[in-house]
């Protein structure tokens, strides 16, 4: 029997161990995912506080519930470790790493290489790797393929490689991991074959495609579709705004449009580790083929200028209350790139901060999901989340509503604090105190 075939015969009768490579917002809900329809799950991060804090059942990702991760690691399903060699284990291993950007908006593949790297050393016949990391087309077949081959063994025959996009959307509790169609792609027909008999046995819809570059731009496209989308809307906003209309009233109207028209909504910028980074991947892959991708470029071009536009209507509304923005107290209402996820990865959050205190002014922030600002990639900021009291919003120059947390009542935020800069349109209604509400 070929090992393609004992391979999908050890899939499909869950006699397989799955191994996952990376342990964070992407590789977690498969985790889980795997476990719930009945295998066993080996979880690899370098993070060992991370690996430590998993192998006693508990969750570090508020959207991930530690009651169902400590079932599965109390029936033995699932064990996490730090200790890379044990990758020679799994019958199938998926990869589910970061894939930044450099200082210069440039691919950083540092972990997909060092995971490839690792991988090879304990490569052994009849092993499925599939990567999920979001990356421009051809980083399957030009970087991770060659170092694979350089065992000696050979794709297709001896292990099996394909590229499967992740598509998670934390908190979002419409679509869960196994509701989400994958799309799947493999290096030869046999990788196809193998990786699509493992998402099937997880996941309710397949999507297979030619190749694992059509996949790979799959997931860009879908990512640059949001991109350009928002910043159109984005700018909208900031003419809107001179022209005294407002967007979010003729969005609105626009949307009982029952054809060709689908809402996107403006915010303080873009954030998330997909949006903002994933159209670079592909501009950056484009000058290959002498080719310049303007209007993604510009897209990101209006989108990282957003949070100055937040800034500069911050400044009006302190201006109008007869107060600078050096030395005023200012109150941010969520850090987290999108309401009730407790990521704050690439935040507009954490520019507009950035702006603030370069300009002198004295920040606060208060989220419920982030209780504790961590180091990020390109800012550190040494804050605690403060406690929503009457007394604190009558002790601060203005509160900055950049991420619309459901907890958060709004209504009664309004009520108190001295100036609100709205960027999410929460205060839609609230006439009663529109002369000290800023849309941004």
């Amino acid at each position: 029997m070929k090992k393609a075939d004992q391979l999908i015969e050890k899939i499909i009768q869950k006699r397989a161990l799955i191994g996952v490579i990376g342990l964070g917002y992407v590789g977690l809900p498969l985790v889980l995912r795997f476990c719930e329809v009945g295998y066993q799950v080996l979880g690899f991060d370098v993070d060992s506080k991370k690996v430590s804090t998993l192998k006693r059942g508990r969750s570090y990702i508020k959207t991930i519930p530690s009651s169902q991760l400590a079932s599965f690691v109390k029936k033995g399903q699932f064990d996490a470790t730090d200790d890379f060699s044990r990758l020679q284990e799994p019958d199938c291993i998926l990869i589910c790493v970061p894939t930044p950007l450099t200082e210069k908006k440039e691919p950083d593949l540092q972990y997909i290489e060092k995971t490839t790297d690792t991988i090879r050393s304990s490569l052994r016949r009849g092993q499925l790797i599939v990567l999920e990391s979001t990356t421009y087309p051809g980083t399957t077949e030009e970087l991770v393929l060659p170092k694979l081959k350089s065992t000696g063994l050979k794709v297709g025959r001896d292990f099996f490689l394909g590229y499967s996009p992740e598509r998670e959307d934390p908190g979002n509790k419409s679509f869960t991991t196994s509701q989400i169609p994958k799309v799947v792609s493999g290096v030869t027909p046999s990788c196809k074959k193998t990786a699509t008999a493992l998402y099937g046995q997880a996941i309710q819809k397949i999507v297979p495609v030619s190749s694992p570059r059509v996949a790979e731009l799959t997931k860009l496209l879908e990512n640059i579709y949001r991109s350009v989308n928002i910043a159109l809307v984005n700018e909208l906003k900031i003419l809107s705004d001179r022209m005294g209309i407002d967007i979010w009233e003729v969005i609105e109207a626009a949307s009982t449009k029952p054809f060709g028209f689908t809402p996107f909504y403006p915010g303080p910028g873009m954030g998330g580790h997909c949006i903002p980074i994933d159209p670079y991947y592909l501009s950056w892959k484009a000058q290959e083929y002498d080719f310049s991708t303007k209007f993604i470029l510009l897209a990101g071009e209006i989108n990282v200028h957003v949070p100055y536009y937040v800034v500069s209507k911050i400044q009006d509304g302190l201006n109008r209350h007869g107060k600078s923005l050096k030395g005023s107290k200012i109150l941010i209402l969520g850090i987290a790139y999108k309401k009730d996820v407790d990521d704050a990865r690439e935040s507009p959050a954490l520019a507009i901060m950035d702006l603030l205190q370069n300009k002198g002014a004295t920040l606060l922030y208060h989220d419920p999901f982030i209780p504790v600002l961590p180091s990020f990639r390109k800012y550190t900021f040494k804050l605690k989340s403060v406690s929503l009291t009457s007394s604190l919003l009558r002790r601060i120059d203005a509160a900055v509503i950049v991420t619309d947390h459901s907890s958060v009542d709004y209504k009664w935020v309004v009520k108190h604090a001295p100036l609100i800069i709205d960027t999410r349109n929460v205060t839609k209604g609230m006439k009663q105190w529109k002369n000290k509400i800023v849309k941004a």
